[in-house]
């Protein structure tokens, strides 16, 4: 770890305000089908956990759903710190995983919320939930993704893509312009001493 490295982790040791316990980082397909794009995922996961991170979530937005296999079998052989869950489109509805670490690959919010609303349809047709008693917790349930991340970083650019519609809605939003092949240690520190800087206000 370089100097300017040990004095922004030395700042985040210091300040009062605690760590984000879920972070999520979006890529692409193209960010992690570069040569070092397995190797830095596998350097993000470790720089999380070391900096207190209960869980990892990690959305690759893919374009051609083809490259989805590949793209799953590349993440299955890689090394982990912590277990590791994989969410695809083909992935069953309500199957909530809860492993330290979660990638979701290709599925994309809307796509995944409305799966979940035809969950809770078919429950209620079946009469095993009463619409008007619906809860914020029966919709969560019924998502293939974590409960919301804490910190969400986007890097490359400044857009968001189609990803945790309804759980990232009160996540704390960190943009960099730093591409993923480039991304180091001490732009995931940038990220963590901005996100305990800010004030978070949960829609208020």
């Amino acid at each position: 770890m370089g100097i300017y490295e040990r004095y922004l982790a030395l700042r985040l040791r210091r300040h009062t305000e605690s760590p984000p316990e879920r972070v999520a980082v979006v890529i692409t397909e193209r960010d992690l089908l570069t040569p070092s794009g397995y190797d830095t995922l596998e350097s993000f996961f470790e720089w999380a956990f070391e900096f207190d991170a209960a869980q990892v979530l990690v959305y690759v937005s893919v374009l051609d759903t083809e490259a989805i296999p590949a793209l799953k079998r590349g993440l299955d052989e890689m090394w982990t710190p912590r277990e590791m869950t994989v969410v695809t489109p083909e992935s069953q509805p309500g199957a909530t995983p809860t492993a330290p670490i979660s990638v979701n690959v290709g599925l994309g919010g809307t796509r995944e919320f409305t799966a979940a609303v035809e969950t809770l349809a078919e429950q209620a047709a079946a009469g095993a939930l009463c619409p008007a008693t619906l809860k914020e917790a029966d919709i969560e349930a019924a998502l293939a993704v974590p409960p919301e991340p804490d910190l969400m970083i986007k890097t490359g650019e400044e857009r968001l893509a189609d990803f945790m519609i309804w759980q990232s809605v009160y996540s704390e939003l960190y943009f960099t312009d730093v591409n993923w092949q480039r991304f180091r240690k001490r732009d995931y520190l940038r990220a963590l001493a901005e996100y305990k800087d800010r004030q978070r206000r949960f829609g208020e």
